[in-house]
C-alpha cells in the first residue's frame, strides 16, 4: 500500500474569519502599542500562526479597524490626545513656516493614539538649512533613517509630549503627490487646513 506525502494544510486565503482576525489583531497593536502598519501586519501573522504566503490586508482596511477599535475602547483618551497633537503640530508648523510645512500621517487622518508621532513634510532649500535652524532654536533632535530615496533627511524630535518626525524633501517635490508603502496618495495639509479641523470637531487643539 503506497503512502502519500502530506504537506501542511495552508489556510484558505479567502477565509473571512482568518482575515478578520488578522486585521483586528494588527489594528489593536497600532492602537495600543503605536506599531506601524507593516510591523503590525507581520506580527499579527505570526501570532495567529498563519503562513508567510497568507495575503496581507491593505492599510486602508486596517485603518478602518483602528478607527473602530479607538471608538470602542479609547474614545475619550484618543480624542484628547488627537486634539493635543494637532495643537502641537499647529504650533510647530507656525515656527517652521519658512520651510513650507505640511502635516501628514495619523495626526492629520484622525487615528493618532497614545504613541503617535507628528509627521511633518518640509521643503527647505537644503536639509542643512533646517538643521541649522533647529540648532539655533535650541530644539533637540537626532537623525532618523529616510524611508525612500526621495527623502533627503529625517530629523527626529523625541519630546515626550510632542514627538515629531521632520521629513525633508526637495523643494521641487512640494507639488508632487507623495505615496505611501501601499501605493495610496499620502494626504497632507497646510497649517490653515489643520486649524480648520479643530472647528467642526469642537476641539480646542491647545498643545
Amino acid at each position: 500500500m503506497s503512502r502519500r506525502n502530506h504537506s501542511p494544510r495552508i489556510p484558505n486565503p479567502g477565509a473571512p474569519a482568518l482575515r478578520s482576525e488578522l486585521v483586528h489583531a494588527a489594528a489593536r497593536m497600532i492602537a495600543e502599542d503605536g506599531a506601524d502598519y507593516g510591523f503590525a501586519k507581520k506580527k499579527a501573522l505570526r501570532q495567529l500562526g498563519l503562513p508567510d504566503g497568507f495575503p496581507l490586508p491593505g492599510n486602508a482596511e486596517i485603518e478602518a479597524a483602528v478607527r473602530a477599535y479607538q471608538a470602542i475602547y479609547q474614545e475619550d483618551e484618543q480624542a484628547e490626545r488627537l486634539a493635543f497633537l494637532r495643537g502641537a503640530a499647529i504650533d510647530m508648523m507656525h515656527r517652521l513656516t519658512r520651510f513650507s510645512p505640511y502635516l501628514t500621517g495619523s495626526v492629520l487622518e484622525g487615528t493618532a493614539g497614545r504613541h503617535a508621532r507628528i509627521d511633518l513634510l518640509l521643503f527647505p532649500d537644503s536639509a542643512k538649512e533646517l538643521e541649522i535652524f533647529l540648532l539655533d532654536q535650541g530644539i533637540p533632535f537626532h537623525h532618523g533613517n529616510p524611508r525612500n530615496e526621495r527623502v533627503e533627511a529625517v530629523f527626529v524630535i523625541d519630546d515626550e509630549n510632542r514627538p515629531a518626525n521632520l521629513i525633508v524633501l526637495p523643494p521641487r517635490d512640494e507639488r508632487v503627490a507623495q505615496k505611501g508603502h501601499d501605493g495610496r496618495v499620502r494626504t497632507r495639509a497646510r497649517v490653515e487646513a489643520v486649524e480648520a479641523l479643530c472647528i467642526p470637531a469642537g476641539q480646542s487643539c491647545q498643545a
